[in-house]
């Protein structure tokens, strides 16, 4: 049996949630205790993933307590109740991903599988949260077309990159440029085909002269153009929260500072991480894009180790509070403000 692509995890994972059934259950769970139970499986697999530095042994152990709990939260299928009907989730894929766990047998392997469990409850998560405030004020047609429009979005739809695209681009056209001419038989001095050949390659040599002259005289005018376009910032969204063009980390920052003050310590967390995010894309450190996630930006620093580490820190504060909804202290605020000032400054090592 071939595995399930991301995709397709991500699609059964959200259609059984808007798939519309005539039924109603009467044991159907509530929508917001299914998303409760992810954010509380997505919280235990990345509390597996900060314990791979532990002694093999107490990691395999923890690794079953773990599990027993996300099996717990999320039973193979179950009926959950969306928009007033109840329909069937069905979460074999996770039951799936986490055989494989313990069937695995390198840490590599076991790391990754860990990895890749997180990103699936982690986007269907975030899809889910993203349905149920789109259903508030939309006909049940238009959910079922709203999720059609996010199964459709290029991330969900990524395949494997063969090379880089510039290697891409030279091969679709030395291919091109082969076809233009009929197939000869081994070079023969004295025949014909000989002195074919020998015209063939001056062509050629002459196509490959011409464009080059042209890539001399017209990319740094279209790289100076690019440039300039770059200058004027657009509106960017970073996990959900859209920035207009003139606001800056600083911005966020402030405002993560004001939501402390009045004791909403989730939110300022949230808040904080995002204008991390802003500032390290500001100083090309990462990439900004709608639809990454925490984790993309994390792996996106893995190569600066100061920073990755640092980072990795905000990162699991912020997903234990935010997504795991465990309530904030003051002091997990002041951790992660010192974190955030120490994060920036790796980030401006090199």
């Amino acid at each position: 049996m071939k595995p399930l692509s991301t995709s397709r995890i991500i699609l059964i994972g959200l259609a059984l949630l808007i798939g519309l059934s005539w039924f109603a259950g009467a044991n159907a769970a509530p929508v917001d205790d299914y998303r409760a139970r992810l954010a509380h499986a997505l919280a235990l697999i990345r509390q597996l993933q900060t314990h791979f530095d532990e002694d093999p042994t107490q990691r395999g152990r923890f690794a079953i307590t773990i599990f027993a709990e996300v099996r717990s939260d999320l039973p193979e299928q179950e009926p959950v109740l969306f928009a007033g009907q109840s329909i069937t989730v069905d979460n074999r894929w996770l039951y799936q991903a986490l055989n494989n766990y313990e069937r695995a047998k390198s840490d590599a392997d076991r790391s990754a599988q860990a990895v890749a469990i997180g990103e699936r409850l982690l986007a269907i998560s975030e899809r889910l949260d993203e349905l149920k405030q789109s259903s508030t004020n939309s006909s049940k047609d238009e959910s079922k077309a709203r999720l059609a429009e996010i199964l459709r979005r290029s991330e969900y739809n990524k395949t494997a990159a063969e090379g880089s695209a510039l290697g891409r681009l030279w091969a679709a056209f030395v291919r091109w440029l082969i076809s233009l001419f009929p197939q000869t038989k081994p070079l023969q001095p004295g025949s014909s085909r000989f002195l074919s050949a020998i015209v063939q390659i001056i062509v050629v040599a002459v196509a490959v002269a011409a464009i080059g002259l042209l890539v001399w005289k017209f990319l740094p005018r279209y790289i100076r153009n690019r440039g300039k376009k770059k200058k004027k910032r657009e509106v960017r969204i970073i996990l959900g929260e859209r920035l207009e063009p003139d606001q800056t980390s600083n911005d966020l920052l402030a405002q993560a500072e004001a939501l402390a003050r009045s004791g909403d310590l989730r939110a300022a967390i949230r808040k904080a991480y995002i204008a991390l995010l802003c500032e390290l894309g500001d100083r090309k450190a990462i990439s900004l894009a709608q639809h990454k996630t925490n984790r993309d930006y994390l792996l996106a620093v893995r190569d600066r180790r100061p920073l990755f580490e640092s980072m990795r820190d905000l990162t699991n504060s912020f997903e234990l509070h935010w997504y795991g909804f465990v309530p904030a202290q003051e002091i997990d605020w002041d951790s992660f403000r010192t974190g955030y000032d120490q994060a920036l400054a790796m980030g401006a090592e090199r």
